[in-house]
């Protein structure tokens, strides 16, 4: 297998980080996964991640027999050190530098840094983030011009050729709907819907059309609009 065709994908146990698992499925011979454990206020995606793995593996046989370890990290520095609506119990609100306090200072800066230093000893040559500037403007960790030059840095930093791939950096939630759809079909698109976890406040209560959340915090706005424009879309075109 050339080391070329290997990727490790930053798997959160949400919708975003699954469709790119599905990505790098498509086009890896071998895939691995790696989560964090933060200290984030939605601890629960942790808990729904190796269920949603085993729904992966269960979608296709192809990618049953590409998939293969999954790492997880203690980062619980990330909610030592700092104060935001997702590593603390107050409310989401907008700050005065204009963006939102679910902003996690860092957060994908230590992500990739981290996944790159596991990538450089497993030999894996890839990293895949669902980071998207189409959605999350507000977050500067998610921008293109940081991957790019975060990608320069960590290869200057480690004598390596890692490539960081951001599938999602110019979809809306609707196109992450259909771009699941394309690579796993509805079995994908089901398992997205009832398994992952994508609300800020952790909540898992009642399933919606959608999926699971409060259904009022900014990931599940977007989620649940994404979502009923993607439904909009298959029934138009039926």
């Amino acid at each position: 297998m050339p080391a070329s065709d290997t990727a490790l994908v930053l798997f959160s146990g949400g919708q975003d980080s699954t469709t790119c698992l599905a990505w790098a499925l498509e086009r890896y011979s071998s895939v691995e996964t790696i989560g964090f454990d933060y200290g984030q206020r939605h601890a629960i995606e942790m808990t729904v991640r190796p269920g949603v793995l085993d729904g992966v593996r269960s979608t296709k046989p192809e990618w049953a027999q590409r998939l293969g370890q999954d790492h997880v990290i203690d980062l619980s520095v990330i909610a030592a050190i700092s104060d935001t609506a997702l590593t603390q119990d107050v409310e989401i609100a907008m700050l005065e530098n204009g963006l939102p306090n679910t902003f996690v200072p860092g957060r994908n800066l230590l992500f990739m840094t981290v996944a790159a230093t596991l990538a450089y000893r497993r030999g894996l040559t890839v990293l895949v983030g669902g980071m998207c500037e189409t959605d999350f403007s507000g977050y500067p960790d998610c921008r293109d011009d940081t991957m790019k030059a975060l990608q320069v840095t960590l290869n200057l930093g480690m004598a390596t050729r890692l490539k960081l791939e951001t599938p999602l950096m110019w979809l809306d939630k609707r196109q992450t709907w259909e771009l699941a759809q394309q690579l796993g079909g509805a079995g994908l698109v089901e398992l997205i819907r009832s398994s992952t976890h994508t609300c800020y406040l952790g909540e898992r209560g009642v399933l919606h059309d959608w999926g699971y959340g409060c259904g009022h915090c900014p990931a599940c706005a977007l989620r649940a609009r994404g979502h009923q424009q993607f439904i909009a879309g298959e029934q138009g075109s039926v």
